[in-house]
């Protein structure tokens, strides 16, 4: 008997958190920290999705 592959889906939940905490203390230092945020949850979010559409292709 073969072994099944396993179907575990990929998590990317913490890459929004992580830019959304780096993105703000970024933007502390620049001086925009709302700025920072929002571009920091921004960045968090493409890179979710594009671990989302590379684990729906497996």
């Amino acid at each position: 008997m073969t072994p099944e592959p396993s179907n575990n889906p990929a998590a990317g939940g913490v890459l929004i958190a992580i830019g959304a905490i780096g993105g703000a203390m970024v933007g502390l230092f620049l001086g925009e920290p709302t700025k920072g945020f929002l571009l920091g949850i921004g960045a968090g979010i493409g890179m979710a999705i594009a671990i989302w559409v590379i684990d729906r292709r497996r």
